[in-house]
């Protein structure tokens, strides 16, 4: 089934469940492949390969909704799927603000590329695939004698869909993905640190090669040998661009319209106010070519628009969802970010760290939480102590915690180096005087 058939077919979806009795309907119809693979001692490990088709159908009948899905698209089984899940709806309990969005928030032009698809996705081939494994986790091995287990890994997906709203939305997409990485296990007397590193892109000939992939995963464990606790304290933090998406979740649940209304963001009422330093501002961008969470139009069918989120430290929107929405009278712009990217500042990690007197260098979190109600936070960190600009040594077990409303206060500095495998294009970020506890 090719995407104008899916189409067909989720109209035909949406039409038959109006005849049933349902006010609103919406209808996606989707299909995706992914492949995995791992090796290990230059065997194969892992293979999984799998394939789905299935609809998601939203029923609003007089204000009740419900949601339902299957796998079997043949339409004699579809009239009596969709004509039970209409009259199911009837005895749900009416909610004033269930309802599909207004038409004038979907998106008016579907014709722009983003380039998200690699048409030659099904010429890759699973001697590709595993060769790419293998290379990675030799690659990986070579570099010491301290590495005791090794894995090389490759990983891809292919997906389309179509998504069909009752009041006017007709709209299609279609992506791929590819990932390859290792991870790395070195022997440091008693203890067994890890390391990992994968890397991506949208087209297969755009791949990270395999010796950066490998290399970065041996750097990554063997780097953390002798790791060892030190003394609490504050310290200047800089937090890798790999890692900073688990800081920057601070801001993501509070932003949202279901906090909101819920009386759950201590981000409350802060529109047009401080909430940070100055030095931050983050852009919500869903346009950035061959980008991870790049998309014209969102699950909701709501039209992607690039929005600035935070302005030099100023709250300027949070993110409104179709239902939390109405429920607070607020203008609907889509309940999820896409890409994350920053105003960035003029020095990379390395010029960085060499004005650096007292700090570490965190390069993981490892576990804790975050209040979205009250902003305080406790996260478990490893990472590296910076001593005269220079990494003196590996650490772990220590933990920071605060709160964010003076912790996005204490930013000091951006990088100029965004992660470019992620959706969160985060920079180095560098904090002074943190409270870490250690010994």
């Amino acid at each position: 089934m090719n995407n104008k058939e899916r189409q067909e077919l989720a109209m035909w979806a949406v039409e038959f469940a109006k005849q049933k009795g349902a006010s609103e309907v919406a209808a996606s119809i989707s299909n995706s492949r992914s492949v995995e693979i791992e090796v290990r001692e230059q065997k194969i490990e892992t293979i999984k390969e799998s394939t789905s088709n299935g609809l998601n159908l939203n029923i609003y009948r007089d204000h009740k909704y419900s949601g339902h899905s299957t796998n079997n698209l043949n339409k004699k089984e579809l009239e009596k799927f969709i004509t039970e899940a209409v009259e199911a709806t009837k005895y749900l309990t009416a909610d004033e603000y269930r309802e599909l969005p207004d038409p004038s928030l979907y998106p008016s032009d579907l014709s722009k590329d983003l380039k998200l698809e690699d048409k030659s996705y099904l010429q890759v081939t699973p001697e590709q695939r595993v060769q790419i494994s293998k290379e990675i986790e030799q690659v990986a091995r070579s570099k010491s004698d301290k590495i005791i287990s090794a894995t090389g890994g490759f990983s891809d997906d292919y997906s389309e869909s179509v998504l069909v709203h009752s009041n006017g939305l007709v709209a299609e997409r279609a992506s791929t993905s590819f990932w390859a990485g290792g991870s790395v296990t070195v022997k440091d007397g008693d203890a067994r640190p890890e390391g990992w590193h994968w890397g991506g892109s949208r087209f297969f000939n755009q791949m990270p090669s395999a010796e950066e992939l490998g290399s970065k995963s041996a750097e990554y464990a063997i780097q953390k040998m002798g790791q060892t606790k030190i003394a609490s304290g504050k310290y200047d933090m800089l937090i890798e661009n790999r890692t900073a998406g688990r800081l920057l979740s601070m801001f993501m649940r509070p932003m949202s319209a279901r906090a909101l209304q819920q009386k759950s963001s201590y981000l409350d009422g802060m529109l047009g106010k401080q909430i940070a330093s100055p030095l931050l501002t983050v852009i919500d961008d869903p346009f950035i070519e061959s980008g991870f969470g790049s998309r014209l139009y969102d699950g909701q069918g709501i039209a992607a628009k690039k929005r600035v989120m935070i302005e030099k430290g100023v709250l300027k929107e949070y993110y409104i969802d179709n239902y939390y929405g109405k429920k607070l009278g607020m203008t609907p712009n889509g309940g999820s970010s896409s890409n994350i990217r920053f105003e960035l500042g003029q020095r990379g990690f390395n010029e960085i760290v060499k004005d650096v007197k007292s700090g570490i260098f965190v390069t993981s979190f490892n576990g804790g939480n975050s209040n979205s109600t009250t902003g305080d936070f406790s996260f478990g960190v490893s990472g590296f102590l910076v001593e005269g600009g220079k990494i003196v040594k590996p650490v772990n077990e220590m933990n920071i915690s605060g709160n964010a409303k003076e912790f996005w206060q204490q930013l000091t500095e951006m990088g100029n180096d965004p992660y470019k495998y992620s959706s969160l294009l985060s920079p180095t970020l560098v904090f002074n005087d943190i409270d870490f506890s250690g010994l």
